[in-house]
């Protein structure tokens, strides 16, 4: 099982951005979270995180034929992106798509994501945890 963490863009500064919105867990500490579930569920896991749409849609493209699931916080994007959704469709890998924060409970223009009808499910405002649960779902869904 091969699987793509997706973290989108300002989430390199987790720890220190927005620390009462975020809280104080670091990218970093998010990773070896996700790495430590791969080991667990026996699947390799590549992680990255990028700031600009291209380099994004660039990963998702890169996943077709290795990955058989894509965890993605679109972060900004989740919002406008329609060209993260079309890659998203164009692969045609199972994804979830995860949020830190409760996007729901946020302010009005995050509560939209032109992301979530193409994606198996969302996860939002359960923290790291949310890309783990993800990864044990997409387990699932890779046997």
């Amino acid at each position: 099982m091969n699987f793509l963490v997706i973290h989108g863009p300002n989430l390199n500064l987790l720890g220190t951005r927005e620390p009462d919105v975020y809280g104080r867990t670091t990218l970093t500490d998010i990773d070896r979270e996700i790495e430590a579930k791969a080991r667990e569920l026996g699947a390799q896991v590549r992680i990255v995180q990028r700031s600009s749409e291209g380099a994004i849609i660039d990963e998702i493209h890169r996943a077709a034929g290795w990955a058989c699931g894509i965890v993605i916080n679109p972060a900004a994007y989740t919002h406008y992106s329609i060209a993260i959704r079309d890659a998203l469709v164009a692969v045609a890998i199972p994804a979830v798509e995860v949020h830190l924060t409760n996007i729901h409970s946020r302010e009005p223009f995050r509560r939209k994501s032109v992301i979530s009808d193409v994606v198996k499910g969302v996860i939002a405002g359960l923290g790291s945890k949310g890309y783990v649960f993800a990864l044990e779902f997409l387990a699932g869904k890779c046997i």
